[in-house]
């Protein structure tokens, strides 16, 4: 009788592995349960930074609490890890902030799945109930939330308190007051257009976090050329990414013959003519500034001296970009047509000192609600992790603005949501209800977490939380105040989250959490073989 080999031996290329059912599903937890632990302490306003060094050239460090920063740059191997790596990419690029509680939570929901599994309950029954759960939880999010959009004063009130408790688990945290104003501020300007494009942020070390201020318009960081106007009003802008550098002979790769030094004298006047009239044209367009994305050498430099014009050069991509919204003008490469160039326009154009550097301010720009956040610091990494706290405050800001509701943090959120789950898992029959109850508790353990990050005792604390939730369902505004270390009032301490931002986190970790349980069986091919 002939032996059954083994349903995939042979079918797999040599040297693959596959591991199949439980064998798969540890993996999975493990890796995803991993991912989650290395972000936990990093969560609440006593969370821990970490350092991360890159193994590149230079080897660059980066100092940073951002859930988001620390996932993109761990390199990882577990299949169900990089799920975990994704969905922090995504609440980043969807909301800004929130990216270490979706991680975290994520991993609670499977730290529970696995022990729910261990009691032998279908990984489907488990998915189908913790469905049930994201339902109850999102219902009694969106009955918790509240706006104060109508009374402009109130809800000012609400985006400063929002963008303190976003601060407060940042490096900014020490000055939180300060910088929730110029977050608040900045957003204000944009007038609920959401374009924080206009926004601009520019690091300069040297001074303190707290010199850090808002100026209207926009700063390039760049210098005026030489022998140039260095105040120009009512400016007409020409931003262009052509080269400017050709008035010296760069004929790479070619050969050229010549039988005296006269003609090389010869070649040399005529690349200077092209320039010339090259640059003509660019005067021509009745412009007063001319910014360049590339090099202006000192040829063409001298001729928009002699002009009167003002020429910057090298304005670096993202600069000229967000300088073309700005000013309203367009990024232009050829100058055969001046009618159909855009020009920018900005009421006055003029250099500014900040710390030891000189910059250009531009004021009275085209795109009114356009400015320009300035940041001090004492090194760059802490400028660097300044900025990345101050863009995800602004972030939050932007999505409050267009989705005005908002919650009170703290773990409130989280204890009611739990709370209604369980409510409903009473009523629920069969083996859904375990799964529900396992999603109240990991939903729970988010507020165990901010106080145990901040050497509290977390159990009498959350065991506080949910008798007073108990107590009085629905109206109870306790969450943890790691201040006083014991449960507080979040209105009286001013502590609100985005209604958008919880949200998203809480259906991201559930569809996570649902995508991992869903797996049982993983494939790994072959390393390709290097030939020789």
């Amino acid at each position: 009788m002939a032996t059954l080999m083994a349903p995939n031996q042979g079918m797999l290329q040599e040297g693959a592995r596959e591991e199949k059912g439980e064998n798969a599903r540890m993996a999975s937890f493990v890796g995803a349960v991993a991912m989650a632990d290395l972000v936990k302490s990093t969560l609440g306003p006593k969370g821990m930074d970490k350092i991360l060094q890159s193994m590149g050239r230079g080897h660059e460090v980066t100092v940073t609490n951002d859930g988001a920063t620390i996932l993109k740059s761990v390199y990882v191997d577990n299949p169900a890890a990089k799920v975990l790596q994704d969905i922090s990419k995504v609440q980043d690029d969807e909301v800004g902030d929130g990216t270490t509680s979706v991680v975290v939570l994520a991993g609670e929901l499977l730290r529970e799945a696995e022990q729910l599994v261990g009691q032998k309950v279908h990984p489907m029954t488990i998915i189908a109930g913790f469905r049930e759960a994201e339902a109850v939880a999102k219902a009694e999010l969106t009955a918790a939330a509240f706006s104060n959009a109508e009374h402009p004063e109130a809800f000012r009130n609400d985006l400063l308190n929002i963008a303190r408790t976003t601060l407060s688990s940042k490096i900014l945290t020490a000055d939180k007051d300060h910088f929730a104003e110029l977050a608040v501020d900045a957003i204000t300007r944009l007038k609920g257009s959401g374009n924080l494009e206009a926004i601009h942020i520019i690091k300069k070390a040297g001074g303190a976090l707290k010199d850090s201020f808002l100026d209207e318009g926009f700063i390039l960081d760049k210098k005026i050329g030489v022998g140039q106007p260095k105040r120009i009003t009512d400016a007409k802008v020409l931003i262009a990414n052509t080269p400017m550098d050709t008035d010296k002979i760069k004929i790479y790769g070619a050969r050229v013959r010549v039988d005296s030094m006269a003609k090389v004298g010869e070649i040399e006047a005529a690349e200077k003519n092209k320039m010339r009239e090259k640059c003509q044209k660019i005067i021509d367009h009745g412009i007063n500034c001319f910014i360049n994305r590339q090099l202006i050498y000192n040829f063409p430099e001298e001729i928009f001296a002699d002009a009167g014009v003002m020429s910057i050069e090298h304005a670096d991509f993202d600069g000229i970009e967000r300088l073309a919204l700005v000013l309203g003008g367009e990024i232009a490469s050829t100058f055969e047509h001046p009618g159909e160039v855009k020009l920018g326009s900005c009421k006055l154009i003029e250099e500014t000192m900040i710390g030891e550097d000189k910059l250009i301010h531009f004021s009275g720009v085209a795109l009114g609600e356009a400015c320009t956040i300035v940041l001090r610091g004492a090194s760059s990494h802490i400028l660097e992790e300044a900025d990345r706290s101050l863009h995800d405050a602004l972030c939050v800001l932007g999505e409050t603005v267009k989705e005005p509701r908002v919650l009170y943090g703290g773990g409130w959120p989280e204890m009611r949501m739990a709370r209604a789950i369980e409510e409903a898992a009473k009523k629920t029959p069969g083996k859904k209800s375990l799964a529900m109850e396992a999603f109240a508790r990991a939903l729970r353990q988010l507020p165990t977490t901010i106080a145990d990050n901040a050497g509290l005792d977390s159990a009498d604390i959350v065991a506080t939380l949910r008798a007073a939730h108990g107590a009085d369902p629905g109206a109870s505004r306790m969450g943890v105040d790691v201040i006083a270390g014991a449960a507080g009032d979040m209105r009286e301490l001013g502590i609100y989250e985005s209604f958008k931002v919880k949200q998203q986190v809480l259906l991201s970790a559930t569809e996570a959490a649902e995508m991992i349980l869903r797996v049982d069986d993983i494939i790994r091919c072959a390393p390709r073989q290097r030939s020789g």
